[in-house]
């Protein structure tokens, strides 16, 4: 590993031939210094990155790739959506999209290694893949960066060349946990066994469960991300201290990034593992939640698109359901207000009109009550929902649509 000037970089970026295919970390663990140097230096390339936040180049020139749409990345006419399970985005690296520069953001240099802190996920495999082709790996090297173990350590070898930017790190913005969230959190915690695995998404219904498990003991972490309120968990006694906890990328507060730097209770791996259905399977009662944009009475979840645009995308939410469905005493729980407030319309719907991004859940839950869909016939899972799941003012609709169907709704 060299480390260079901003200037020298700029020189070795700008011999990059034809128009290269740039994998970057994502989430907020973008490497922005790094990538600024490499958008002066390059006229044209293709941004490949996870969950991109507010800020990465969008210009003529720059072609956005990802197969999970961030805010970054949201709306934007230059971008390439690739649908894909995240465990298998590795795969997507390792042969159709290639990357011939990869960006990362990491600790200061410790014993010859490096650590991609934050952010694990999928940059392994695209540093193994960008070295097979002969291509650059480049790291931007933060004090502010914690040092996580597991996949996360890198040896300085595998890195070409590297700069210095003492910055800190970009956490998302706190928002109130809402009234609806609250109820729905509390739901979904009384269905949370005791010495539980748990994986949570991302948003406001995820941290409501979190607050509502803290009186719980024995339970575990196993999963995609994890934010503040696994940090709450653990200093309220909820977490089994024997094992640690896993996922492949953290976000949240300066305390939470403090509080994994150096911390052997938390393990950060790839994607390949963290996300594979029968590693997940593997877990004790895992538990699964995850939310959606809509859901539909044959127990469908949208998760990825609004009015037929793309607005995410899978995620690791398939990954998981797979995996929790196949755990001894695991469930696979699908959370969300049952009234979209702006919208103004139900997040029930009849049939999804566009993509499904996963089926055969456990449990459908929102503010009004929950629904049992494991082990019930079609129509009694229609029925639930309707029921439990829908808002109030949706229901004679949606058992008058529901009936079309051919459900015998009553």
């Amino acid at each position: 590993m060299r480390t260079l000037s901003e200037s020298q970089l700029a020189a070795v970026l700008s011999r990059v031939a034809g128009v290269p295919r740039v994998v970057v970390s994502g989430n907020f663990a973008t490497p922005s210094r790094a990538l600024g140097v490499l958008d002066k230096a390059v006229a044209e390339y293709r941004l490949f990155a996870l969950n991109a936040q507010a800020g990465v180049p969008d210009r003529d020139g720059v072609t956005l790739e990802t197969p999970f749409v961030g805010a970054g990345m949201r709306g934007r006419s230059r971008l390439r959506y690739f649908p894909s399970r995240l465990s298998l985005v590795p795969h997507l690296l390792k042969g159709a999209l290639p990357p011939d520069v990869v960006l990362v953001h990491t600790s200061m240099p410790v014993d010859g290694t490096v650590s991609l802190g934050t952010e694990v996920n999928i940059l392994p495999a695209a540093i193994e893949a960008v070295r097979a082709r002969g291509g650059l790996v480049i790291a931007q090297l933060n004090p502010n960066m914690p040092y996580t173990y597991g996949d996360a350590v890198l040896a300085c070898d595998e890195i070409d060349h590297a700069i210095e930017a003492d910055e800190p790190l970009a956490s998302p913005v706190v928002r109130p946990v809402s009234a609806v969230s609250e109820r729905i959190g509390t739901r979904v915690a009384e269905l949370v066994p005791a010495g539980a695995t748990l994986q949570l998404g991302i948003g406001a219904v995820p941290d409501a469960v979190l607050a509502a498990l803290t009186a719980r003991r024995g339970l575990s972490v196993w999963s995609e991300m994890f934010s503040d309120g696994v940090l709450g968990l653990e200093r309220a006694g909820a977490l089994d201290p024997d094992v640690p906890v896993t996922a492949s990328f953290v976000f949240g507060s300066a305390e939470l990034y403090e509080w994994v730097d150096r911390n052997p209770r938390v393990r950060l791996l790839r994607t390949e593992k963290t996300n594979d259905p029968g590693l997940i399977a593997r877990r004790r009662s895992l538990v699964s939640v995850n939310g959606a944009l809509q859901v539909d009475l044959s127990a469908q979840a949208n998760a990825s698109r609004v009015r037929g645009d793309i607005y995410s995308g899978f995620g690791g939410q398939t990954d998981f359901v797979v995996g929790a469905l196949h755990s001894p005493g695991g469930r696979a729980i699908i959370a969300l207000p049952s009234w979209h407030p702006k919208a103004g319309v139900s997040t029930v719907v009849p049939l999804l009109a566009g993509p499904v991004t996963s089926f055969q859940h456990s449990f459908i839950v929102s503010e009004q009550g929950t629904a049992t869909i494991w082990g019930h016939d079609a129509a009694e899972q229609a029925r639930q929902i309707v029921d439990h799941v829908a808002h109030t003012d949706a229901r004679d609709e949606l058992r008058d649509a529901g009936r079309a169907l051919g459900f015998p709704l009553r």
